[in-house]
């Protein structure tokens, strides 16, 4: 599991609860079923307009992509990529073939597969970069349902505290129905706020680095694969394969691929 992505959320929150216990409040004043029913449900189902049924159900399980670890295998990739360009080199392309059925990145096993049987390098290019491009893509649209509740969150909780207001300006006599119907009025933007800065924004940029990060070892094995079919000289792969890190992570794994 991810900590930070839960230490994220859960003290987001307990901050929040001990800010009401501490100005003296209750918890259960903050709990409103209309404000509710109004702001979480009714912007829960306006991504049902936006996208449709699938996409607001599979929201939930791209949420929980946030608290899987991922592995950073910067390393891995480009150890394997240069193990392949050694052998490349010393036995032939053909012989790079019963290496493959271990390879658990799918990705670069197609990429490998293609250079084994022979293809052109710009197809290979070509087919590779559209593919990431499909990957790209279909993250993208995930995440817009993501960011998309964040966005409409909030706003019906304004249209919660509109609701909220008209109730009781119409019947400003009835001095007990003040209280409630002011109630609705706030903690619905204290609910649609909370879905966009507590979760969403939080949990949307998290996936996007995570996406970003992923697009980047994907392009640098697209290079690697496209060195090897080329047959350039192993030490210029490394090389050009470590010009992907950022200056931290490069000298890591330099100093791991110095040890190895």
């Amino acid at each position: 599991m991810n900590i930070s992505t839960l230490i994220g959320l859960v003290g987001t929150f307990a901050v929040c609860i001990a800010g009401i216990y501490t100005s003296g409040g209750s918890i259960t004043t903050y709990l409103d079923p209309p404000s509710f029913l109004i702001t979480v449900v009714g912007s829960y189902l306006a991504l049902i307009t936006f996208s449709s049924i699938n996409d607001a159900v599979g929201m939930w399980g791209t949420f929980g992509l946030a608290f899987k670890t991922r592995s950073s295998n910067e390393k891995a990739v480009i150890t394997k990529l240069l193990a392949f360009s050694e052998k490349a080199r010393r036995e032939g392309l053909l012989a790079l073939e019963e290496e493959l059925e271990d390879l658990d990145d799918e990705f670069l096993k197609k990429g490998m597969r293609l250079v084994v049987d022979g293809t052109d390098g710009a197809v290979i290019r070509n087919l590779l970069e559209l593919d990431l491009g499909h990957i790209e893509s279909r993250h993208s649209d995930k995440l817009s349902v993501i960011n998309m509740w964040g966005t409409v969150a909030p706003g019906l909780g304004m249209l919660g505290t509109v609701i909220g207001l008209i109730a009781m300006l119409r019947n400003l006599e009835d001095k007990s129905t003040l209280g409630p119907k002011m109630a609705v009025a706030l903690i619905t933007t204290l609910y649609g706020a909370m879905i966009a800065n507590l979760v969403c924004i939080p949990v949307a940029g998290k996936l996007k680095a995570a996406d970003a990060n992923e697009s980047l070892i994907k392009e640098m094995e697209i290079e690697g694969i496209l060195s090897i079919q080329a047959g350039e000289n192993t030490r210029v792969l490394s090389s050009k394969l470590l010009t992907y890190l950022d200056p931290v992570t490069r000298a890591s794994v330099e100093k791991e691929m110095a040890k190895d």
